[in-house]
């Protein structure tokens, strides 16, 4: 079985997101759903593994596929190894392989350009390759925190690179919101950096616009793109606020006021005319916002809120229920119309979250009826999406201890999952 086909993503020119192309974090729309393909059920270093690629080095952020080829991005010579202690050697990697063997066809390596957060606390946590890669079939668009966006075509050339600041956060933890691509701009999320998103021409790499302000900290999402009632918005989330913006010019249209407080990670989930927001920390939750409207809409627009939450796992959208496993383990289904729980149940095995810390951070990907979730220690669990709970399986990949922070990316029949080690295709033999 074969993905059915999927809309172009913003295409500008006849080159060709396809079908099966993964091109962005999250997926196509950035909703992480395949309605059909033959991923298979379960595998392991030896089964249904189709290829494996060793990485130079470590990295959260996640794989794209393009056609035939597989980018991801990783980093060396800072903080990757023990003895790598001097942040002036830091260096990013773009690579590609190629999707039916694994064999890599090139690599471009960036030195960076501007004194990084140290390696220390909760930056070791995510590292410093930690925002996902975006394309439109012509160039790969990245983004490498304190050191910038870059094109590159899809030959490896670098094509232009704009900084976009060299501030931080104000517990210096790094970023980790990724790219994505509005008509003829691509569109930065360097909150953490310069306190502002921007607008960036695709092919010059300049500034169309930038917007944002001191209130802004903490903010690692993605920014979304919602079209509803006529109206396209780009919409962002941030401590205590959502935003919709003006997509073309940056500016400001409605805010919501939401209460969750500190850093604000997960995607937003679009659903018709209203969107789904969850993240907050240390006080976490839920909310459904009606999409449009104009200045503050807090008390019309919010539909409901709830205290069941994910703290970086971005939901699944899927029959009218909200579906994640969140930072303590818990498998939760959510009723996307009234915000009630439907279930929450533990979804770790005893013993299978080795280690400390949060044990998800990659997002689900929804297969047909399948939820394929990667935790950061324990292997991948697969969940039947349906309002009761039903674990399918629980694929352990033996001899890689290492952390698995990218959300997989699906191309026809092969799942493409990245840990700090390696690059792996399962594929069903």
């Amino acid at each position: 079985m074969k993905i059915p086909l999927l809309p172009a993503l913003l295409l500008a020119s006849t080159a060709a997101i396809q079908a099966a192309d993964w091109p962005r974090f999250l997926g196509p729309t950035g909703a992480a759903i395949v309605k059909e393909s033959a991923v298979p059920l379960t595998w392991s270093e030896t089964e249904n593994m189709a290829w494996k690629f060793e990485s130079p080095g470590p990295g959260s952020s996640s794989p794209i596929v393009v056609g035939d080829k597989v980018f991801f991005t990783c980093w060396t010579g800072y903080g990757d190894k023990a003895e790598a202690k001097d942040p002036s050697k830091l260096q990013r990697h773009l690579i590609c392989l190629n999707l039916a063997d694994g064999k890599k066809n090139w690599e471009a390596i960036i030195a960076s350009n501007a004194t990084e957060d140290p390696y220390e606390g909760f930056i070791t946590e995510h590292g410093y390759a930690t925002h996902t890669p975006v394309s439109d079939g012509e160039r790969i668009y990245a983004f490498f925190g304190k050191s910038g966006a870059y094109a590159f075509d899809l030959e490896g050339r670098q094509l232009w690179h704009t900084p976009l600041g060299t501030g931080s956060g104000s517990r210096h933890w790094g970023s980790g919101g990724s790219p994505i691509l509005y008509k003829d701009t691509v569109i930065v999320n360097a909150t953490d950096e310069s306190k502002a998103l921007y607008a960036l021409d695709k092919k010059t790499g300049k500034q169309i616009w930038k917007a944002g302000g001191d209130k802004i900290d903490l903010a690692y999402g993605t920014p979304s793109i919602m079209e509803s009632g006529g109206r396209t918005d780009l919409v962002f989330a941030i401590a205590d606020e959502i935003w919709g913006m003006n997509p073309e010019t940056g500016k400001m249209r409605w805010f919501a006021t939401h209460n969750l407080p500190g850093n604000i990670s997960p995607c937003l989930i679009q659903d018709n005319d209203r969107l789904y927001l969850y993240g907050g920390y240390p006080t976490q939750g839920s909310a459904a916002i009606r999409l449009g409207g104009e200045g503050d809409v807090t008390s019309s627009h919010i539909l409901w809120t709830s205290k069941s939450s994910s703290y970086v796992p971005t939901p699944i959208l899927h029959a009218g229920r909200l579906y994640v496993i969140n930072d303590q383990g818990f498998a939760l289904c959510m009723d996307a119309k009234t915000g009630e729980d439907i279930y929450r149940e533990r979804a770790i095995d005893s013993g299978g979250g080795r280690g400390r810390g949060k044990p998800f951070y990659a997002s689900p990907v929804l297969i047909g009826d399948r939820l394929y979730c990667v935790s950061r220690r324990g292997g991948t669990y697969v969940i039947a999406a349906k309002p009761t709970f039903e674990k399918l399986a629980h694929n352990v990949i033996a001899g890689d201890d290492t952390q698995f922070h990218g959300t997989p990316a699906i191309a026809n029949d092969s799942l493409i999952l990245r840990s700090e080690k390696a690059i792996y295709c399962i594929r069903a033999k």
